[in-house]
C-alpha cells in the first residue's frame, strides 16, 4: 500500500469523517421526506437528496463495516434514482 493510500485511509477513519457523512446522510434524507411528504412539487430535488443520502451513509457504511445498512442504500440509491427519472 502507498504511503498516499494510508493517508487516505487514516483521514476516511477519522471520527470528524464518520460522523460528518454520518449526519449529512440522516439530514438529507430528512429533507428529501419532507418535500416528498409535503407534496410542494419539488420531487425531482427529493430524490435527488434520497440519492445523495444513500451515497453519503452508504460510504460511512464501508468506513464503519456496517455492510447491512450499505445493502440497504444501494435500494435508496436506486429508489433515489427511479424517482428522479419518473418525475424529471
Amino acid at each position: 500500500m502507498s504511503l498516499a493510500e494510508q493517508a487516505i485511509g487514516k483521514v476516511m477513519d477519522s471520527v470528524i469523517t464518520k460522523k460528518t457523512l454520518e449526519w449529512f446522510g440522516v439530514a438529507t434524507a430528512i429533507a428529501y421526506s419532507l418535500l416528498i411528504a409535503l407534496n410542494l412539487g419539488y420531487e425531482v430535488l427529493g430524490f435527488s437528496l434520497l440519492f445523495v443520502s444513500a451515497l453519503a451513509i452508504g460510504m460511512w457504511a464501508v468506513i464503519c463495516k456496517h455492510y447491512g445498512i450499505l445493502f440497504l442504500q444501494f435500494f435508496y440509491a436506486f429508489a433515489g434514482i427511479i424517482g428522479v427519472v419518473r418525475w424529471f
